[in-house]
């Protein structure tokens, strides 16, 4: 595999572990508010520095002890056909892997899970699954997202579930459209929409959702998961 970026150390991104990023090349879907548009777009990412595989396991031996963690992240890991492979190289290592995914391939996270490849996945939840075309082209991975969140309630890996709260896109009554689809899981998370880049340059110039209605969202399904919080 090559990989479009590397953090070398991260305190939050794993849950309860110190841990390394990297970052896949290429995306299917096409998020407005997206800033990596170094990762998604063909144009980009040929200009982009690349990390060769045998670089970042290099990395990661020297890393052994001091790093518990790798969280792989995008772009969309799960569109590259060789990902399960890599993974398998950085378990030998003894890392425990953590998976950021839009959830648009299931039998790929399904494989991953049953080979007890990754330890966490981290699903973003774009919107109910009637406003998923703003986010993929116009594409329909309605099936494929309802599928990925049916297989992580199973619970056989560690899991959670986050939406970014997009400006003009989703409502309050959207969030609670997706409550109602993830009903049963332990975690979900609401993040504050950051207009940097974006891949919609109109999105750069739109304001986040004000604070307070943030904060009193969260508050109003907090009761409804173990874990809860804005981020």
């Amino acid at each position: 595999m090559q990989f479009g970026g590397l953090q070398k150390t991260t305190l939050v991104d794993y849950p309860g572990r110190v841990a390394a990023t990297v970052f896949t090349l290429g995306c299917n879907f096409r998020c407005p508010y997206c800033h990596n548009l170094e990762l998604v777009l063909p144009d980009l990412i040929e200009k982009q520095p690349k990390f060769s595989e045998e670089e970042i396991l290099s990395f990661l031996r020297q890393r052994q002890g001091l790093l518990t963690g790798l969280c792989i992240t995008g772009g969309e890991p799960t569109i590259h056909s060789d990902l399960e492979e890599f993974i398998k190289k950085v378990k030998e290592l003894g890392y425990k892997v953590k998976l950021d995914s839009n959830g648009s391939r299931p039998e790929v996270l399904r494989k991953l899970i049953e080979n007890q490849l990754v330890d966490y996945v981290a699903m973003d939840i774009k919107a109910p699954l009637e406003k998923y075309h703003l986010f993929t082209n116009g594409q329909d991975f309605r099936q494929q997202i309802s599928d990925s969140i049916n297989l992580l309630k199973e619970g056989k890996v560690d899991y959670e579930f986050r939406t970014t709260l997009a400006p003009d896109i989703l409502t309050e009554e959207d969030i609670f459209k997706i409550v109602e689809l993830i009903k049963g899981a332990p975690k979900y998370f609401l993040q504050r929409f950051k207009g940097i880049k974006t891949l919609d340059p109109s999105f750069s110039r739109k304001k986040p959702w004000p604070e307070e209605k943030m904060r009193e969202l969260v508050a109003k399904i907090k009761p409804l998961f173990s874990e809860c919080e804005l981020r």
